[in-house]
């Protein structure tokens, strides 16, 4: 029984000190965090762009055609913009393809000049071909009316007879939920960046 024993290998079981406990519970429960946070974040856009989705096409009928024909939509449910002479938005959306979100996007802007007040209002991008929507999507950056030219929709007379055959190779954009008041304001200029939510 001794000589077994003796040649019997010792399994040494790492020691596990309170430390290195402390520590491997710390990183676990940031891990976990910051992927609840980003869920939370990610489930959060969504209401917010299915909600957008749903007052525009009950505010405004003449882009339920619209949105029936693009190829994608990018929706900014609530854009802030605010200034004193120099003045700034900020918002955040989601790429809507075939009625999900697949990217997360966000919309930031400055401004120079005459304007006073803030304002906060609903946005709408209409990639009316899947060619605009690719070249949107591959590029990270992109300034409305500089690197990708749009359309203005402020009225139903405006978009009358729009679709993906007679409107080729089209970007059309239109601004909604309007609340408060700043003069000057506009959505040219403002650029959206893809964000990892």
């Amino acid at each position: 029984m001794q000589k077994m024993a003796q040649n019997t290998p010792l399994v040494r079981r790492p020691s596990l000190t309170r430390r290195g406990f402390i520590l491997s519970v710390g990183a676990g429960m940031t891990a976990a965090c910051a992927r609840g946070t980003s869920s939370n974040a990610r489930y959060k856009i969504d209401s917010n762009v299915e909600f957008a989705i749903e007052q525009m096409k009950s505010e405004l009928p003449f882009t339920n055609d619209i949105a029936a024909n693009a190829a994608g939509m990018l929706v900014m449910p609530k854009i802030t913009k605010a200034g004193f002479g120099v003045g700034g938005s900020y918002g955040e959306g989601a790429l809507v393809i075939g009625g999900a979100s697949v990217d997360y996007y966000n919309l930031l802007s400055a401004s120079f000049g005459l304007q006073a007040g803030g304002q906060q209002y609903s946005s709408v991008l209409f990639f009316m071909d899947s060619d605009h929507l690719q070249r949107f999507r591959e590029r990270d950056g992109w300034t409305l009316g500089a690197d990708l030219e749009y359309t203005l929709l402020d009225s139903g007379s405006g978009a009358a007879g729009i679709d993906n055959n007679t409107a080729p190779r089209a970007v059309y954009a239109i601004v909604f939920n309007q609340a408060g008041l700043l003069v000057g304001a506009s959505i040219g200029g403002s650029k959206y960046s893809r964000v990892v939510r």
